[in-house]
């Protein structure tokens, strides 16, 4: 089964490095789109982005912020299954259900960077086969372990795994001053490290989970009322909290 992985991005890359399969790369760069072909020793091929060539898998792996029309471009070149590696579900699913109703089609969400591999993977098949599973178990054979989850359950999660959860960090990092390290506490030291993994990471893919799953309105909140809380407030959000 011949996969055409569109979006030759890090996650694109990682994984057509799974797939035990011939893998075709389609890029609005086409230089992205010929410079990971050349990373995998000659079993891959740079194709155009608009081209008509089919194939038994598509895989995007694009930003969620182009999900939909990626799908709606491609998603009929799946000669028996179309996949995303997007990071949300519930619109990639109805994007795939639009554009290709005949072929297998699934939702992978890997919970981790690329670097990071490998890890938890959900899963949300919206229509399961055999080219789905070849894709689930390329990932399974690869170390990771994968975590079924509906679509809706999924990205309501990811406001709070993704979107709260960054943004925290990001505001933490913008509200902190320069400190010696000799005084650092071991959660100053933890907090300093999800720091420098996060910002460390790509903006525009942070940017678009903010977008996606929001967050920042309800860590406002939060922020807003610890900082107007007397003591009794405070202890009393604090057990909040630990709940």
């Amino acid at each position: 089964m011949d996969v055409l992985v569109v979006g030759a991005g890090a996650v694109g890359r990682w994984f057509a490095s799974l797939a035990d399969a011939p893998v075709s790369f389609a890029d609005v760069e086409e230089a992205r789109a010929e410079a990971a072909a050349a990373e995998h020793d000659g079993r891959a091929r740079a194709v155009p982005l608009d081209g008509e060539e089919s194939f038994g898998l598509v895989a995007v792996a694009v930003p969620m912020s182009a999900a939909a029309d990626a799908i709606a471009a491609h998603a009929e070149r799946a000669e028996r299954a179309v996949v995303d590696f997007t990071g949300e579900m519930r619109g990639p699913l109805a994007a795939m259900a639009s554009a290709a109703p005949a072929r297998e089609r699934a939702s992978f969400h890997p919970l981790f960077a690329p670097e990071h591999a490998p890890g938890r993977v959900a899963v949300s098949e919206s229509t399961a086969g055999p080219a789905v599973e070849r894709v689930r178990e390329w990932l399974d054979a690869a170390g990771n372990t994968l975590v079924d989850v509906a679509p809706a359950d999924h990205d309501d999660a990811m406001a709070t795994i993704q979107g709260r959860a960054h943004a925290a960090v990001l505001a933490f990092a913008l509200a902190a001053d320069d400190v010696p390290d000799e005084l650092a506490t071991p959660v100053y030291e933890d907090l300093a490290a999800l720091v420098a993994r996060v910002t460390g990471g790509n903006p525009r893919v942070y940017a678009d989970i903010q977008d996606a799953f929001g967050g920042t309105e309800e860590l406002a909140a939060a922020a807003r009322r610890l900082a107007d809380a007397d003591r009794e407030a405070f202890l009393e959000a604090y057990e909040d909290a630990g709940r």
